[in-house]
This record gives structure tokens, C-alpha cells and sequence, in this order.
């Protein structure tokens, strides 16, 4: 009753070939071309070639235009004015930059207002508007004439004592706050 299992699969393929009839293929390939013709081409209508090209030219238009335009502060006569940055001149100037001004943006949500230290707060608040000023005046100056060491230096400075301005605000407040609770202290 053994039989080899390769023997046995060599005799069904051939009893398969002769159980098939004729053209068999060809009839099952006719009837499949009838059930599922095959599918025609799309035609372009000129209408629909014109209406991609504009989108594309309107697209590519409107990129240009946002990614081309910086974002422009207004300086005091109402003129637009585009700007350079210490990161438009280095990437390490950047950097630098963003340091500054993360580290004051961070001092400044530090600062805990109350009613007596009001004034003491919005005069450094108006310092610092000041120096935010001159600061895009020097940016202006550094998009008209050029990266020079003079204007980088001074925009530096400028970054370096708002926050130094915001670490003095600091120091003056824990004083004043001590004081609040230990009258006794001067």
C-alpha cells in the first residue's frame, strides 16, 4: 500500500491534461472579455488641460508669493519695511539670537505683578519697548547697509541688556518683596 507521494502527483497532473477539453482556455479567455471589457482610455477634454495648467501656474504663483515675503513690521512713517535678523546673517547668530530672546521671553512670564510693584514693572516694561525699538531700527539698518560687525555687535547689545534689564527687574522686586515682609530690614 505504500506508494511513493511524488509518483501520485505525477499521474494526477496528467490525468488533469487529458480531462481538460480543447480550446478551453481560448473559450474561458473569450467569456472573460465579454463580462469585463477592457476599460478605455479617458479622453481630455482641452477644457480640463487649460483648467489644470492654471490651477498649477496659480499655485505655483501664490507660493511664490508667500514664501518670497517676509513678514514686515511697520516702522513709524506707515511704510512696509522687509527686515533682515541676526539669523539671516548666520545660522550661529541665530542661535544666538534665539537664545536671548527665549531667555527674556522666559523672564518676562517669571515676573508675579501685584499692586505694589505696578510701577516699578511698567517702567521697565516701557525700557524695554524702548529697546525693542531701537532694536528694529538696527534691523533696518542691517537689511539697508549689510551685515557689518557694528550692527551685529549692536543688535547683540541690545538683546544683552533687555535681559540684563529683566534680571535687574527681577532682583529689584525680590528686594521690594522683602522688604514687604521684614519692615525692619533697613
Amino acid at each position: 500500500m505504500a506508494q511513493d507521494i511524488r509518483d501520485l502527483l505525477k499521474q494526477d497532473l496528467q490525468e488533469q491534461n487529458k480531462n481538460m477539453p480543447e480550446n478551453h482556455e481560448a473559450r474561458f479567455l473569450d467569456k472573460l472579455n465579454k463580462a469585463m471589457p477592457e476599460q478605455q482610455k479617458p479622453k481630455f477634454n482641452w477644457l480640463q488641460i487649460a483648467a489644470s495648467i492654471v490651477l498649477f501656474v496659480g499655485l505655483g504663483y501664490g507660493g511664490f508669493k508667500y514664501f518670497n515675503n517676509p513678514v514686515l513690521p511697520v516702522d513709524n512713517n506707515t511704510t512696509v519695511v522687509a527686515t533682515k535678523s541676526l539669523g539671516d546673517v548666520s545660522p550661529d547668530l541665530k542661535k544666538v539670537e534665539d537664545y536671548y530672546l527665549a531667555n527674556i521671553n522666559l523672564e518676562l512670564s517669571k515676573v508675579k505683578l501685584t499692586p505694589e510693584n505696578k510701577e516699578m514693572f511698567d517702567g521697565y516694561v516701557q525700557r524695554l519697548e524702548d529697546l525693542k525699538k531701537e532694536y528694529s531700527k538696527l534691523s533696518v539698518e542691517l537689511t539697508k547697509n549689510g551685515p557689518d560687525e557694528q550692527t551685529i555687535n549692536a543688535l547683540i547689545d541690545n538683546l544683552k541688556f533687555r535681559l540684563n534689564l529683566l534680571h535687574r527687574l527681577k532682583e529689584q522686586l525680590k528686594t521690594l518683596s522683602t522688604l514687604d515682609t521684614n519692615p525692619d530690614v533697613i
